[in-house]
């Protein structure tokens, strides 16, 4: 049966009958695949009785564990491939290599190597090489494996099923994209549902890496969901949030009943799988949902993705368990605070005794290649994890310094360093990834200061071991890590330092060097020594 405007009704013994759609949906594994094997038995139970299912991924497979530092992805997708996923976007790590000396080249073979298609209909990947023949800015209903879309269009049960994808503008500064160029979110999602609409699509999905609830100014799932007319479901991620039931907004920007959206997200490392069950009127409305997150680690393996995981889990362990020759005579914490509390200690608001080490080392190692530097800065967000009691494995250090990291050098005026530490105390005393460990200095700062004007004085250790004040004008060189240095996490004053070539990236590992240095001192005896100081407390 057809409405006068041509389009198909389901209609069983006279009774309009709603569309039922049921999704599976992950986000955020970061190459933690201890999970992987179980993940394969959800899905494949969920398949055996709704076959028709749809499988998405919302991007961030890419960096996290010794999995990604060791295959660059080819792990993860070896088991994607297996569990048969319908689409992936994605996340601003799977941007994180653009600085290695290979570029984006494991991005380019882990899109080649899928069974499946990639989305993104904000994210332009014409002025990478290596995407040439991979990457179109359209919507396709017949995709292809392997190859990146604004969205695709499924048939599911004789019904269109439109998809595309977001990934967050914030990866231009928390990732290194190079070329990659990155749209408005809003812009592109209001492009993409109106091509579905020209396509006689009204049952719309946005898969997306823009957080839920995260940083309205640049984007976020609630703002989209509320902004953008006819987005029915968003299977979200960036944020790892675990959204135990769906969220529905049901009222626009402006505050005024709108056709309900559904969003949800499955929190992170593949610690559960999402599930959807979503229905349609015959307009394309959504009338009723349910959704849940199935807890993997009660499940069997998958024999299957057992057999397939085998060969690479069999080398991590290898890896992961070689000691590097030091010891932690007790626990090196990486902590974070919770939502209930502004005065503890976090790795992303405080100094820490691993970030003291981790910069003690980026400065010995930079001094070997520049003796004019004089310090060294680590941001806080870059620091994973901590580090246990005893002897230190190179799996711990791997994971402490997960992304791929490579030492560079700055040259900065007193100033610009001044407008640096600004930008690290700008959310104190709520985390900020970018917050500034620091070797070779002391800082103080005063939090009861407005915004920007914090930073009370930068002292630097010279040759005789007396701390002397930075001056304005002078010009210094500092150690960082090359996604700093490139302006990272909104350094916008180190981001000008590169486009001036005020940058040398060393090309040196961030974990090799802090396993060096580790290695160097034997034995690792944790404190902090005041380097970081709010005179205000």
């Amino acid at each position: 049966m057809t409405t006068p405007d041509g389009k198909e009704i389901n209609v069983v013994d006279g009774i309009e009958k709603n569309f039922a759609l049921s999704i599976m949906h992950t986000n955020d594994t970061h190459a933690h695949l201890d999970n992987a094997a179980k993940r394969t038995t959800a899905i494949k139970n969920i398949r055996a009785k709704n076959p028709d299912a749809l499988l998405l991924d919302a991007g961030d497979v890419f960096s996290g564990t010794l999995y990604f530092n060791e295959f660059k992805g080819q792990a993860d997708l070896k088991l994607m491939n297996l569990m048969g996923y319908d689409a992936m976007t994605f996340g601003n790590h799977e941007f994180d290599l653009g600085s290695s000396p290979e570029g984006h080249q494991a991005l380019a073979d882990f899109i080649k190597g899928a069974n499946f298609p990639f989305i993104s209909a904000n994210v332009n990947f014409s002025a990478d090489a290596r995407f040439t023949g991979l990457f179109t800015d359209l919507i396709s209903s017949e995709p292809e494996k392997g190859k990146i879309y604004n969205g695709i269009v499924k048939e599911i049960n004789g019904e269109k099923v439109g998809i595309f994808g977001l990934t967050t503008e914030e990866t231009v500064d928390i990732a290194s994209p190079g070329s990659i160029a990155f749209e408005n979110y809003i812009t592109e999602a209001e492009k993409a549902v109106k091509a579905f609409e020209g396509q006689g699509v009204d049952k719309i999905i946005a898969l997306t890496h823009i957080g839920f609830d995260d940083n309205a100014e640049i984007d976020n799932d609630l703002t989209l969901a509320a902004t953008v007319k006819g987005i029915d479901v968003i299977v979200g991620g960036h944020s790892h949030t675990e959204l135990k039931n769906p969220v529905i907004v049901d009222q626009d920007i402006n505050k005024q009943k709108k056709d309900p959206t559904v969003i949800v997200q499955a929190y992170q490392y593949s610690d559960y799988l999402g599930t959807l069950d979503v229905e349609f009127d015959s307009k394309g409305t959504v009338v009723k949902s349910n959704g849940e997150l199935i807890a993997l680690k009660t499940l069997t393996d998958d024999p299957e993705a057992v057999a397939i995981l085998k060969p690479y889990s069999d080398k991590v362990a290898e890896v992961n368990n070689k000691t590097i020759g030091a010891v932690a005579k007790s626990e090196l914490e990486n902590p974070r605070k919770d939502n209930s509390a502004t005065d503890k200690i976090s790795v992303r608001s405080n100094e820490t005794a691993l970030g003291n080490i981790i910069t003690d080392g980026m400065l010995s190692k930079a001094k070997t290649k520049n003796k004019d530097v004089i310090m060294a800065l680590q941001n806080g967000g870059g620091i994973r994890s901590g580090i246990d009691a005893g002897e230190i494995t190179v799996g711990e250090v791997i994971t402490v310094l997960p992304f791929g990291n490579t030492l560079a050098t700055m040259t900065l005026t007193g100033a610009d360093l001044k407008l640096g530490f600004e930008t690290s105390f700008k959310e104190y005393p709520a985390e900020s990834g970018g917050f500034l460990h620091v070797s070779g200095a002391k800082v103080e700062f005063d939090s009861s200061k407005p915004v920007g004007q914090r930073v009370v004085s930068i002292k630097y250790k010279n040759d005789s071991g007396n701390y002397i004040a930075i001056q304005d004008g002078e010009n210094y060189t500092v150690a960082t890590n090359a996604f700093t240095a490139k302006g990272g996490d909104g350094y916008d004053i180190f981001a000008k330092a590169y486009a001036e070539g005020r940058v040398t990236d060393l090309g040196l590992s961030d974990w090799e060097n802090l396993a060096e240095h580790l290695t160097s001192l034997k034995e690792i005896t944790p404190t902090t020594e005041d380097r970081i100081v709010d005179i205000a407390k």
